[in-house]
């Protein structure tokens, strides 16, 4: 009996940290082709996962609210590092890199995979 409750405890505890996990964690395609992974909790994390900058951790934002996302974006072929913001629609995350303070920005579109 004790062994039946508490599997059905652990499924019940997985599938709700799954229902808790925020929308933009998981891998996207880049608009280069590559393959970026999202991960954190109180702090996301990019990491690049394929192509040819794989590995490099390239940003990171927090949650500003209503879907949206403010950090640092890096350009991983020049390295240098822009303040970030992304906007999380559907499967589609728009990620932008900006300059003095956000006049001057680059936008491109990422999709779930």
């Amino acid at each position: 009996m004790f062994r039946k409750v508490s599997l059905a405890l652990a499924a019940t505890l997985i599938v709700a940290s799954a229902a808790w996990a925020d929308p933009i964690e998981g891998n996207w395609k880049t608009q280069a082709g590559s393959t970026a992974a999202i991960a954190g909790s109180d702090t996301f994390s990019i990491t690049l996962k394929s192509g040819k900058y794989s590995g490099k951790t390239i940003g990171s934002f927090k949650a500003a609210g209503d879907n949206k996302y403010t950090g640092t974006i890096t350009d991983p072929e020049t390295d240098k590092t822009y303040s970030g913001k992304a906007t999380l629609s559907g499967a589609s995350l728009k990620m932008s890199g900006c300059v003095l303070g956000g006049l001057i920005c680059k936008s491109q579109t990422w999709h779930k995979l």
